[in-house]
């Protein structure tokens, strides 16, 4: 690696996750000022401030530690029903009702008068979920033109029934890229005679026209007897072998083993630009796969505490901190195995695929997430729907404030996880070998 290389792939990486920030934090503010909604301050970033300006009545900045952002949105906890938010309550009786207390006259101080119908409780439910969703969907929007931009400006690259390597032993998938031993039985692509270069035409009489449909057939195929034909130096050949039940992933972004058959060769790789309708399916098929992995976060944090506190080998498919997303990107950008074309649309990709999984994140409905503000919208909708076929009153609006305690814990949770991940990605970080 170069120091240069290195170091300017973990910036520009870093200023693509901090542009991600700012314009999702535009996406909260543009539609809440649009709607009336009073907007304090736009800031990037958390901590101390480093600059500031104010415009109108909203003050834009940049804070010292650039791991989030905040808008504020005057109104977002209302004063408690049958109150007046302008007095304080005497006494509260409890731990959490002094909190939501407190935190209704915080939010209350910065009401002015005249402001009454600009607070964001009072806008009807479908404007509170516009401002919300506004902030993940505009990750949404960047990551679908960073990979759909990489997909059908630059490619993909697609595998072809041509052999690019042959394997010389089965290894199981669980064991990883270890070397073969003398207790591995010979890959029977080896014992075939396949050799880099040929094409594979055929596969026990079936016309092959794709790998996907090449690996279908050699997994369905067990233990059994292969007869494959090959064009080699413009001539075809027939060659014998038999298969291999052997333990592979499920598919490529799996981590469940099936017993297949195996056969032991590596296909070549063609680049290949897409088109619309590729980057639209692709996109569902990518969001499914990082919802997958969002899911299993818990169970994973469980690998990186073991890896940041008891020196355990870290899972190169578990999550990871900005700082261990800037050292990946680092680490692309100074690696001699790819040309620069093919660092710039990994860096990209990756911007990509982080911007999908931080809109997914958000999206998860608890407090203080702006999930959770979109599920209050969502319930104040259902709630006041109910109400009006029934010819009931008028239930008002949600009162989110009651849900802070939960609020606290998830962003103590969320806290927790923030150091541990930075922890491990400093001390034992995920490295690519590239």
């Amino acid at each position: 690696m170069t120091i240069l290389a290195y170091t300017l792939g973990v910036v520009l990486f870093a200023l693509g996750v901090v542009a991600s920030i700012a314009l999702h934090e535009v996406g909260h503010m543009y539609p809440a000022k649009k709607f009336g909604i009073k907007v304090t301050q736009y800031f990037v970033g958390f901590g101390k401030t480093l600059w500031s300006t104010r415009r109108g009545e909203t003050e834009y900045g940049i804070k010292a530690v650039p791991l989030g952002g905040f808008v504020k949105l005057v109104g977002m906890l209302p004063p408690e029903k049958g109150s007046d938010p302008t007095k304080l309550r005497r006494s509260n009786t409890g731990l959490f009702t002094q909190l939501i207390s407190d935190a209704r006259t915080a939010e209350w101080e910065h009401v002015q008068p005249g402001d009454e119908d600009r607070l964001f409780y009072r806008k009807p439910w479908w404007q509170k979920l516009i401002v919300m969703s506004g902030g993940p969907m505009v990750n949404v929007v960047l990551a679908f033109l960073l990979l759909g931009g990489v997909w059908t400006l630059y490619g993909v690259y697609e595998p072809k029934p041509v052999v690019a390597g042959v394997s010389d032993c089965v290894i199981p998938a669980s064991e990883g890229n270890r070397t073969c031993t003398a207790d591995d039985p010979v890959a029977p692509a080896r014992e075939a005679g396949l050799q880099a270069g040929d094409e594979l035409v055929a596969f026990n009489g079936t016309a092959v026209s794709s790998w996907d449909q090449l690996t279908e057939l050699i997994r369905s195929n067990d233990n059994g007897a292969a007869t494959i034909i090959v064009e080699r130096d413009g001539q075809r050949e027939v060659l014998h072998t038999n298969t291999m039940v052997s333990s592979r992933f499920a598919d490529e972004t799996s981590e469940d083993l099936v017993d297949v058959g195996f056969l032991g060769v590596l296909p070549e790789q063609e680049l290949e630009r897409k088109d619309l309708g590729y980057v639209v399916v692709t996109m569902g098929e990518t969001t499914q796969q990082v919802g997958r992995a969002l899911l299993r976060m818990p169970e994973k944090m469980v690998g990186v505490f073991e890896a940041a506190f008891l020196g355990a080998e870290r899972d190169e498919t578990g999550p990871v901190s900005v700082v261990g997303a800037s050292r990946v990107a680092g680490e692309v950008a100074a690696t001699d195995q790819l040309i620069v074309s093919e660092k710039v649309v990994g860096v990209i990709a990756f911007l990509g695929t982080l911007n999908l999984f931080l809109a997914l994140f958000n999206f998860i409905p608890l407090l203080p997430l702006d999930g959770g503000h979109i599920a209050g919208a969502l319930y104040e909708a259902l709630r006041r729907g109910v109400a009006r076929v029934f010819h009931r009153p008028d239930p008002g609006y949600v009162d989110v404030a009651k849900m802070l305690p939960v609020a606290y814990a998830v962003a103590g949770v969320l806290l927790l996880t923030g150091v541990v991940l930075i922890y491990a990605d400093l001390v034992n970080p995920i490295r690519l070998g590239l």
